[in-house]
């Protein structure tokens, strides 16, 4: 009976000891959702105030508050540049007239501008109602003339003595009957927002005040209009800047690209491995999207970025790369300048040009791809021995251009020196003004590309075992804006040229079992045996550079064929030229190329980079077709109206 009674006592307590432990559990398991929920709380309080920090600072409130002494107020803008009072003294300047340097940085004027205000006369003048609206980088423009005249004072408006349709006349503009709402809200968006202006002056005496923020896409036509007709001043478009990359090393060696600043549908520029990049660059090296260039309208120049390639970009030997390699994360923006060189991985080098002139400009479309195929022979990497190289136009003969591919065989060394020795050569020879007239006047250029190659040869001296193809295309203008086109080559690099539903022939094959070769050997009392197609290991009969096989055996020359030069109309809307080396011309003729071309021509319908889709859709089908060698192609079109 007691143990009955002491096993009841025993299960009572573990039961109650049972039911207070899952009672603690519940209350703990209570206390850390509380406490979970709490920490949940803190974290969204927390993300919330960053929130708003971030943007705080975006919205930059802080603006409103305070205006730096060189911001444009609207009393400013009714003030005009010039006072009307005839004894305005040098003390007096006005809250416009100041001076800025080009980066946009304020300081008072010392006399540059006022002095020269104050000495002549200044033509205050106003484009037409029906001049073009202002666009994106647009400019104000003040021409003065720094002689002084016996006659009228200082700050009298006069009228230019141009012809009736571009005359200016001084226009008297009521600002305050003319002030609409719209109007008033731009003005103190300008005020507000704009950054002071920049006053520039060139050799003739011409001063630009560029308003960065005032007349670009975000403000309205009409304000930049109504500024214009109060200052009674006439609205001038900046030259802009060209920039010009050329591919001088690596596989890609020869591509070039150049575009304007103000072509804002091209830009920014993109450097990669693979389409859609501008400049498509067949490094293994380089990534797919490997680098940028932009066009800073603020600070009016041209920048480099990384934008998180794998291998890295050189500005000039110094990174420009993001510290961390592995984040794939972009690199801070660079400035660029002429003559610097971009190092995309460790072979692909690009050479920059910056010039405020239209001297890149190309009056065709051209297009030009390249590739190793270094998949063709058993996955094996194959150096790339072509090089392509084009010019328009040539230093010193602006009516004049170049296009020119070199082959090279027993390493790249004399293609590239060819590539770069020929350009220089033929502009040394049209700089003559006589030569030049010469050429225009007789329609033909035979002695000139003879001379060219003849002088480019002698300057290879040191390449005993390397040597090249030479196919050299020179293309000219005449008074009429009608094209010519004569071509000289050495070798088995081929240009063919589209004309009048046609396609011409314009270079000779010179490989060793050629029938033209072999007739040329038959001719000089050479003897060649059936069958043979190479002679000392070389498959080319012409070429340049390969001394010691010259000194050994009189059949290789350096002899070249020269076209006979072809006229191409400014009408002729068919007419386009195809320069490529021998792995194209290996798996695809003459015939099916030109037909390819007429297709895609077709297909793209003069678009945006038609030619540069052009030249890389040849490229694709000697890529299907299973070629075994360096593939270059340059492809011209003339079509000038697309």
């Amino acid at each position: 009976m007691v143990r009955k009674i002491q096993s009841e006592v025993l299960g009572n307590q573990s039961e109650r000891r049972g039911v207070e432990s899952e009672g603690e559990r519940e209350r703990r398991a209570k206390t850390m959702a509380m406490l979970g929920m709490n920490i949940i709380v803190i974290l969204m309080v927390v993300m919330l105030l960053l929130i708003s920090l971030v943007i705080f600072l975006a919205c930059k409130p802080w603006r409103y508050l305070s205006r730096v002494a060189s911001t444009f107020k609207v009393g400013d803008l009714q003030r005009p540049l010039i006072s009307d009072d005839g004894n305005l003294i040098q003390g007096q300047t006005s809250e416009v007239t100041r001076e800025y340097d080009i980066e946009g940085a304020c300081y008072q004027n010392e006399g540059l501008l006022h002095s020269s205000l104050t000495e002549g006369r200044v033509y205050k003048q106003r484009l037409p109602s029906s001049s073009p609206h202002l666009t994106q980088g647009e400019s104000f423009g003040l021409q003065v003339i720094s002689e002084p005249s016996d006659n009228g004072s200082v700050g009298e408006t006069l009228k230019h003595p141009f012809d009736k349709g571009t005359q200016a006349e001084l226009q008297t503009y009521d600002w305050q009957n003319n002030r609409s709402q719209n109007l008033q809200h731009d003005l103190e968006k300008a005020r507000l927002t704009d950054l002071p202006p920049r006053v520039v002056k060139d050799q003739s005496n011409f001063f630009i005040f560029y308003f960065p923020r005032v007349c670009n896409n975000t403000t309205s036509i009409h304000f930049c209009s109504e500024l214009c007709k109060t200052y009674n001043i006439f609205c001038v478009r900046s030259a802009g800047s060209w920039l010009c990359l050329e591919v001088t090393a690596g596989p890609a060696i020869g591509l070039q690209h150049a575009v304007h600043s103000a072509s804002t549908s091209k830009l920014p520029v993109n450097l990669g491995r693979i389409s859609p990049a501008d400049l498509v660059l067949k490094d293994l090296e380089i990534s797919g999207k490997h680098a940028q260039i932009t066009w800073n309208s603020t600070k009016l120049k041209w920048e480099l970025v990384d934008i998180g390639s794998l291998n890295g970009t050189l500005l000039n030997s110094r990174s420009v790369s993001h510290p961390d390699s592995r984040s794939r994360r972009w690199g801070n923006p660079v400035e660029l300048a002429s003559e610097d060189i971009i190092t995309l991985g460790t072979t692909t080098k690009i050479y920059v040009q910056i010039s405020s002139q239209n001297e890149f400009q190309i009056p065709f479309r051209i297009g030009v791809a390249s590739d190793p195929m270094a998949a063709r022979r058993g996955g094996r990497k194959l150096p790339m021995e072509d090089v392509c190289h084009y010019k328009w136009p040539l230093p010193g003969a602006n009516k004049f251009g170049l296009f020119c591919i070199c082959d090279g065989h027993g390493g790249a060394g004399a293609a590239q020196s060819a590539s770069k020795i020929i350009p220089e050569v033929l502009a040394n020879i049209l700089s003559d003004s006589l030569t030049k007239e010469k050429v225009l006047s007789q329609r033909d250029a035979s002695d000139i590309l003879r001379e060219v190659l003849a002088k480019t040869e002698a300057r290879l001296d040191d390449y005993l075992y390397e040597g090249c193809t030479a196919t050299v295309l020179l293309v000219w203008k005449d008074d009429e804006e009608n094209f010519f086109a004569q071509c000289a080559n050495l070798g088995d690099s081929a240009c063919v040229i589209n004309l009048d539903g046609r396609y011409i022939q314009m270079t000779e094959d010179h490989r060793v079992a050629s029938l033209s070769e072999k007739k040329r050997f038959q001719e000089a009392g050479l003897s060649m045996r059936d069958g043979d197609t190479r002679i000392f290991g070389i498959n080319l009969a012409r070429m340049l550079g390969d001394k010691f096989p010259k000194e050994q055996d009189v059949r290789f020359s350096a002899e070249p064929y020269i076209s006979a030069p072809l006229r191409i109309d400014q009408s002729n809307k068919d007419a386009f030229a195809i320069l490529a080396s021998d792995g194209l011309w290996d798996v695809v003729s003459p015939k099916k190329a030109v037909q390819l071309v007429l297709q895609m021509r077709q297909e793209e319908g003069g678009t945006e980079n038609s030619a540069e889709k052009i030249a890389n859709g040849l490229l694709d089908e000697a890529r299907a077709m299973r070629t075994k060698d360096n593939t270059s192609i340059v492809y011209l079109d003339f079509d000038t109206s697309l």
